[in-house]
């Protein structure tokens, strides 16, 4: 089962009106909106503290062309390939623009232009280039270097740095000139342009990377390098829908974009700058956040990329474990022990939030990340990330700030953590957030469970905050309340305690479940973040309520703007822009909502429900384990195929892999290439030979 091929190719013949919904074009290190002026590079910011922002660097690129004589326009982003393309057609020629950032080669954008004769002709044929293109930027003073190979070169440093005593970051722009005509000669039926763009962060780096461009242009092997980039992409993940052609084309756009943020799954430069809310190509000075990371990255992108790719997995960790000295300096700032992760994080991991009180209060991020940790351990088992790669110190410290920021209340003899703000943001200075607390209990319980794997010492406090933390929780109406004080029926801004059920995974009856949904979904704010939906979608499949969370996961269509399925973060297009938080949000209502994948300790569990517009889900790629499985889902059964090993994660051993179906406990070994189908209800899948709770180290 697929999705019709051409859902991959978001086609119009008029640009969106308002040019934020263009659609972005972004590597993992490059991030620029069509036709834009202006573009980013990853982990180059300017300003210090809460002036932080992503550096505005001139994109030689911003080029339209035209043509002398009336034409018709169509614009193209083909997901497959991640190439934009603009056709202009006319009696006499047929030009197209091709605009790509380079899915291998990461310091790379590329414009080509194609004109075809369409009419035999003794006559040149001219285009224009026009470009909005200017080598100056306010955050980086750019001055002139020598030509390279034909190339211009300018090189220019950050105006100030994230913090005191802080290094400003240095750019260097090398690009193939571009003239402002285009002519195809009397005796040529064709001819084709390609013009490249290097940016980097040394002179060195700059000119050995424009050297490759150029080669790669004189084997002809420039396009076809990145397109296979992206075909080795979209074989380890698929998700298509059959029965809702919408919802097909919107998951595409949701895995596009969100696989647009992240590095090659090749690169090994380990300088990943982490993913903002509105991606690379947006967060420049008072824009979309100022393409600071927060806890979208961890609680709502990075749970469908892990579940697919290890190695992007990793670098999300890799980011968070690069910022662990500015982690321990806002923890001592705030006079405590152990890492506070900012809630706003550019490159140091120091508190760039322009307004204290976030940092100071919404401390859930400290256990929004261990979270992301947590799930990569159980998925994979890799304890080098948290040995070598340093992921035990993040883990080990989040629980020392756990200890040191509760408080002991001898009248209830509990452990409280007072003076936070929720993910609800609409209230501040409370006691015991219910999502805080569920969170920092659990984060301390993984500390503990590491420290054994490692055989490291066991901080007494760590099990003792856990075991006697504060979890609110209402008798009488059997719900769980939002915070210390939460008045039932109080509006709320975005998801915050239906969360706890997932993706935090807290243990509660149905009807608990129930009256937590039932409670807050009436007074959620319907112009609230475009991730909310998802997780009460979540919340009311596992009730087996499946249309009713259709029509919530619905409202998200409202935040996807224009042709090219770029989403915004209010539905009435207000907000971030390629707001990848909603799209992250949106893709785990399908990847956890509809298959009731739920990543546990010693499995990877499911409850499959689809509602009655859905017939069949496909899920290519689902990594667990070392192994790759595809997944069909239908009304009333499920298939499983486990791929043929290719190439190994040198960090992941593979295991054996059983189904092991609830309701009657039959256990089918999983054969690499032999389909396993069995009736649709709830199971697992684990290692064949279960070994202890330890694993080996």
């Amino acid at each position: 089962m697929s999705c019709d091929s051409d859902l991959y190719i978001f086609s119009t013949d008029t640009l969106p009106s308002d040019l934020r919904f263009l659609p972005p074009l972004a590597n993992g290190l490059l991030g620029w909106r069509v036709y834009n002026g202006i573009m980013h590079m990853g982990g180059v910011y300017n300003g210090e503290g809460g002036r932080c922002h992503r550096a505005d660097v001139p994109c030689p690129l911003a080029v339209k062309v035209e043509l002398e004589e009336p034409a018709q326009h169509s614009y193209s982003l083909d997901t497959h390939t991640g190439v934009f393309t603009h056709t202009l057609s006319s009696a006499g020629v047929t030009a197209s623009q091709s605009l790509y950032s380079h899915r291998y080669y990461p310091n790379l954008m590329v414009m080509e232009v194609l004109l075809v004769r369409q009419v035999a002709s003794k006559d040149p044929i001219t285009v224009k280039l026009v470009t909005s293109f200017t080598p100056q930027s306010k955050d980086i003073v750019f001055e002139s270097r020598p030509d390279y190979k034909g190339g211009r070169h300018i090189q220019g440093q950050t105006n100030t740095a994230e913090y005191p005593g802080g290094s400003c970051p240095t750019v260097h722009l090398i690009w193939t000139p571009v003239p402002s005509t285009l002519t195809l000669l009397p005796e040529q039926s064709q001819a084709r342009w390609g013009f490249i763009l290097i940016v980097a962060n040394s002179s060195d780096s700059a000119e050995a990377s424009f050297d490759e461009g150029l080669n790669l242009m004189a084997t002809g092997n420039l396009r076809p390098s990145h397109e296979k980039a992206w075909k080795e992409l979209w074989l380890q993940s698929k998700v298509e829908v059959a029965g809702s052609e919408s919802l097909c084309k919107a998951l595409i756009g949701c895995m596009f974009y969100l696989l647009s943020a992240f590095p090659s799954i090749h690169d090994t430069s380990s300088s990943f700058g982490g993913v903002s809310p509105g991606g690379l190509s947006n967060g420049g000075d008072g824009q979309d956040y100022w393409g600071h990371v927060f806890w979208d990255q961890d609680i709502w992108m990075y749970p469908g990329i892990a579940l697919f790719y290890p190695k992007l997995a990793r670098a999300v960790l890799e980011y968070r474990v690069g910022t662990i000295d500015g982690a321990k300096d806002n923890a001592q700032k705030q006079g405590y022990k152990g890492l506070k992760f900012p809630w706003e994080s550019a490159v140091s991991g120091r508190e760039v939030c322009p307004e204290d009180i976030y940092g100071q209060q919404e401390i859930h991020i400290n256990g929004d990340v261990t979270l992301a940790f947590q799930h990569y351990l159980y998925l994979s088992e890799d304890l080098s990330v948290f040995r070598e790669g340093r992921g035990s110190e993040v883990i080990y410290g989040v629980a020392d700030y756990w200890v040191s920021r509760a408080t002991w209340n001898p009248e209830d003899q509990k452990y409280h953590l007072l003076g936070v703000m929720p993910p609800d943001e609409y209230y501040y200075n409370v006691n015991n957030s219910v999502y805080t607390n569920t969170v920092a209990k659990f984060s301390l319980q993984f500390a503990v469970e590491l420290a054994n794997l490692l055989q490291h010492p066991v901080q007494k406090e760590w099990q003792e905050v856990a075991e006697h933390l504060k979890i609110p929780f209402d008798q009488e109406s059997q719900y769980h309340p939002e915070y210390d004080g939460y008045i039932k029926g109080h509006p709320v801004k975005q998801a915050d305690t239906v969360m706890l059920g997932y993706p935090l995974g807290l243990s509660m009856t149905p009807e608990i479940r129930r009256n937590d949904l039932e409670a807050y979904e009436p007074v959620t704010d319907p112009h609230g973040p475009a991730m909310t939906w998802g997780m009460f979608a979540i919340g009311w499949l596992e009730l087996g309520e499946a249309e009713r969370a259709q029509r919530l996961l619905e409202k998200c269509f409202s935040n996807i703007q224009g042709p090219f399925q770029v989403w915004s973060e209010s539905s009435d297009g207000s907000g971030a822009v390629n707001f990848l938080t909603g799209m992250g949000g949106f893709l785990q209502a399908v990847l956890f909502g509809y298959t009731g994948f739920r990543v546990e300790k010693e499995c990877l569990a499911f409850s499959p429900l689809l509602p009655n517009n859905i017939s069949e889900l496909c899920i290519r790629g689902v990594n667990y384990l070392g192994s790759q499985m595809d997944w069909l889902l239908r009304k009333d059964e499920v298939c499983i195929i486990l791929r043929e090993q290719g190439r190994r994660d040198a960090n992941i051993k593979p295991r054996d892999l059983q189904v092991v179906l609830k309701t009657s406990g039959t256990k089918i070994p999983l054969i690499p290439g032999h389909p396993v189908t069995f009736p649709r209800g709830p199971g697992c899948v684990c290692k064949l030979t279960p070994t202890s709770s330890c694993w080996p180290i």
